[in-house]
Formats: structure tokens, sequence, C-alpha cells
């Protein structure tokens, strides 16, 4: 299906949603306690870039922070092993936000185009799905206000959006180039056409991301201090990083827990009371991270939302 055949179907079946969709949260929040929340994603493509490393929890706090102030699910498009359920599930403050994150995920160049070229169909499906149970259950879901909806998308994550264009052997440089900027021309279409946020990371920053560079909207950088990770934004830049008893968190991930679960708190979601190590829960096998650790490889937390068929990998 061509680009012109996509802005047809995105015309038609794209959500209606207001420009400024909750922003009264933020300008509610107290100056002690917005000032250790995280960036908010505007609408279009935003691309973040993290100081001496992937940046995992970083990316996957902006995600989480993201639903926690607007309905909808976040639709995500992985490369390079950063939907892992292991470190979602121990920053997320709610399980019920990672029922909302529908994963699709891309072990070569062609899987990693097809399955944002499949996008459309599985946010359709979704959101058939979605208005089915609703009306099932005899009522509707409760919205944050009447410019956002519980079914429609909130979000579209595509990390390390060069890494397979870049690693696969069977193409050649300039067919590499073209089919990155034909997925990133894609990603730009759907964040005009659903008028939400695209967030994206790249594995290098080099001439082969330029591309990438060129075709956000917004830009976040976030860097690694003694006192822990820095993000700095067009309008946001982390200064301080306080906790109850006046300490400083270093970069783990109960600093990530902390800012997250200061907005759940923020926006009245009851947080998820973990539960005591346990060893790894029955799931359907393991994986092996990028980093080479291995995983339980469960269908929960994460919905593989449209990667069961087609070309959007398995």
């Amino acid at each position: 299906m061509g680009d012109h055949a996509t802005s047809n179907q995105l015309a038609v079946d794209q959500p209606t949603r207001g420009v400024d969709r909750n922003r009264s949260l933020a300008d509610q929040a107290d100056s002690a306690t917005d000032e250790m929340l995280l960036p908010q994603l505007d609408d279009g493509i935003t691309l973040l870039d993290v100081e001496g490393g992937r940046g995992v929890p970083i990316l996957q706090s902006l995600v989480l922070d993201h639903l926690l102030l607007y309905d909808g699910p976040a639709f995500w498009v992985d490369a390079n092993g950063h939907a892992t359920t292991t470190t979602l599930a121990q920053i997320s403050p709610s399980q019920r936000l990672l029922n909302r994150i529908h994963v699709a995920r891309g072990f070569t160049a062609y899987q990693h185009y097809g399955a944002v070229c499949d996008l459309p169909t599985a946010v359709n499906k979704v959101i058939q799905t979605s208005t089915a149970n609703a009306r099932a259950a005899g009522r509707g879901e409760p919205s944050r206000d009447e410019d956002t909806s519980p079914h429609t998308p909130a979000l579209i994550v595509a990390p390390a959006v060069d890494v397979q264009y870049r690693a696969d052997d069977t193409l050649g440089e300039t067919h590499a180039k073209t089919l990155q900027a034909r997925t990133l021309a894609r990603l730009a279409t759907y964040a005009d056409g659903y008028g939400i946020p695209v967030l994206v990371t790249r594995a290098q920053r080099d001439g082969f991301t330029a591309p990438v560079a060129t075709a956000a909207d917004h830009h976040l950088e976030c860097e690694q201090t003694r006192m822990g990770p820095r993000v700095v934004g067009e309008d946001f830049e982390t200064l301080v990083y306080p906790v109850d008893d006046g300490a400083y968190y270093q970069t783990t991930f109960a600093y990530w827990r902390q800012l997250l679960a200061a907005r759940a708190t923020q926006v009245g979601v009851e947080p998820t009371t973990r539960a005591p190590s346990t060893p790894t829960p029955e799931g359907v096998g393991t994986g092996v991270t990028a980093d080479g650790e291995t995983v339980a490889a469960t269908a929960d937390p994460l919905l593989d939302a449209w990667t069961a068929t087609g070309t959007g990998g398995r």
C-alpha cells in the first residue's frame, strides 16, 4: 500500500482529538512535585537521544508518564529489545498501564517497515475491540476530558528506529537509507493524522541517522550526571532530584519509580501493590535482550497487537 493510500485511510479512520490534551493537570501541579516530573510529549515526532547507552529506563518512563496523563493505548514498534517486560514492570506504578501498550517487533529491516505500515490496521482493530467490550459491558469508559478517548491512540513509540536498516546486510546503503526514510515518513503521517506524539530514539548519531533528527519536530537529550539523569528539551530541564528525606537518587530504577509514582498520585491513579520477589512467572518461553540478559517471554503485560500475522515479525 503506498503512502498516498495510507494518508487516505488515516483521513477516514483517524480519531478526533483536541490540540490541547489534559494541559490542566500540569498547570495544577504544585511546584515541588512538578520539578520531579518528566517532560511532556507534544504532538509530532520527538527524538530522544540518551548519552552513554540505550536509555531503556528513560524511554519507558516517558511512555508510562504519558499514559498516566492521557487516555488511550500506546503502539510500540520495537527494535533492539527496548520493550522489555522486566524493566517496564519494575518502574510502572500500575499494571493497567502495561495493559495499554501494544507491541510489534521487527527483527529485520523489512519486518520493521512492515510493522510500521500495518500500524493503522492494528489501531483500527484495537479500537473495534475496545468499543465492542465497552458496549458489551453496558457502559462507556471514563475519559479524562471531552477531547480524549480511552479507545483511540495516545502514543506511538519506535525506539532504535535506525538499527534494523543499518544492520541488514541484504540491503545496499542506498536502499537502506530509502527504507528508513519511508519509515520516518510513515511515522510523521501517523503523528499528523492521529494528532498524537511519536517517540523515537536512534542507535547511533551519524550521517545515517541525520534524517531522523531532520524529521523530528522536538528533541530531548538525556545525559548522565553524578546526581542522576538530566533531561533537557525546548521547554524542560531537569534541575533537582528530590526525595522525602532530602537525599538524591542516582541513575537507578528506584529513581524512575519515584517519578512515576509521583505522577500517578497527581492524576489519581492508585499504584499497584507490588508482590515480594518471586521466581520468574510461567510464560511462553525465554528470550535474550540485546545486552545478553535472559528474560521470560510472556504474553502479559505487553500485548502483541499486530505481530501474529503479516509482515510485522513474530
